[in-house]
């Protein structure tokens, strides 16, 4: 019922945004749009996943030194596996398959995506506070600007107090008596073998990394990769012949993002099309083009994804069948 209303949601939201668009005009704005700029987009969104995959490694290095490589395609298979089954099961599948490469323990690969996830949604609300404060955000009914700075002061709170707690508790996890401690003991006895030694699994993988360079690299590479998601219009763009400014990019970039945290939040899919076609909206592009971006993005995104996530999955030998039990943090 829910996933039904969503889509409901999202349908109405699509054809409010593009009631009014030209599909001849839209037609042409795709037969003749430019290869070379989509040629530079497809570059740019592989290079923003093995900047991912090269800060995982930053990360997971004092528990494992695992090549830049492998962690990239572990990457694009989780993202891909995520686009066929919309979880949110992406943390779960590339956590499983360095887990089953490197042949060390799941639950502590799955710590170390959570401490990289709660790095880049740090860094995130440093970029949403910087468009609003700095940008010049398009006027609309309710205030933008405010809207941008709310989210951002929550999202800046929320992922520093995760990555405050998460380290707050390795501490517990050493003392057999802690009541954190009994309470995972107590639930990977319910579960059985598969659990056992769930505990040390956990806090061996709640780790920051020792040498001051991987500190710092993973910390620089969740700010690469969100100028690079930020270009990512810019090229869709030049390919239609759309110019913004530099802070226009990044202000799609943040508010796209916001969009897609708070679909996923609704259980309303599509809420990177809806919140780039809104954000394109308010820079005034026209509709044609505007949807022509976004299919781009979305489109490229997902060939890639699903494509090369699957070789990925092929190439390393692991039967994908096994993967129905990658939801037992083990």
């Amino acid at each position: 019922m829910v996933p039904a209303f969503g889509v409901i949601v999202a349908l109405t939201l699509l054809f409010w945004l593009y009631r009014d668009i030209d599909l001849a005009r839209f037609a042409h704005a795709i037969s003749k749009s430019e290869a070379g700029w989509l040629v530079i987009l497809v570059g740019t969104i592989l290079i923003e996943q093995l900047i991912r995959g090269w800060k995982w490694r930053q990360i997971l290095f004092d528990l494992a030194p695992v090549s830049s490589l492998r962690l990239f395609g572990a990457v694009l298979a989780g993202y891909g596996a995520a686009i066929l089954i919309p979880l949110g099961i992406s943390p779960l599948v590339r956590s499983w398959l360095i887990a089953r490469l490197e042949g060390i323990r799941m639950a502590s690969v799955l710590m170390t995506t959570a401490i990289e996830r709660f790095i880049d949604g740090i860094v995130f609300a440093l970029f949403a506070a910087f468009v609003a404060f700095a940008g010049q955000i398009p006027e609309v009914e309710g205030n933008v600007q405010t809207g941008l700075v709310v989210a951002g002061g929550l999202n800046l709170v929320l992922f520093s107090g995760l990555l405050y707690g998460l380290f707050m508790w390795r501490s517990p996890l050493s003392n057999d008596n802690a009541h954190l401690s009994r309470l995972i003991d107590w639930l990977a006895s319910k579960v059985g073998r598969r659990l056992d030694g769930l505990r040390v699994a956990i806090k061996n993988g709640i780790i920051w990394p020792q040498e001051r360079h991987r500190q710092t690299g993973a910390v620089l590479a969740s700010i690469a990769m969100k100028f690079i998601a930020a270009t990512h219009f810019l090229w869709a763009g030049l390919a239609v012949g759309v110019v913004l400014t530099a802070l226009d990019y990044l202000f799609l970039m943040v508010f796209a993002g916001f969009a897609l945290v708070l679909a996923r939040f609704i259980r309303v899919p599509g809420g990177f099309v809806i919140g780039s076609g809104f954000a394109l909206k308010l820079l005034e592009v026209p509709d044609e083009k505007a949807l022509a971006m976004i299919l781009f993005n979305h489109v490229i995104s997902i060939v890639l994804m699903v494509g090369l996530g699957l070789i990925f999955i092929w190439r390393s030998g692991i039967d994908i069948r096994e993967a129905r039990h990658s939801t037992n943090v083990r």
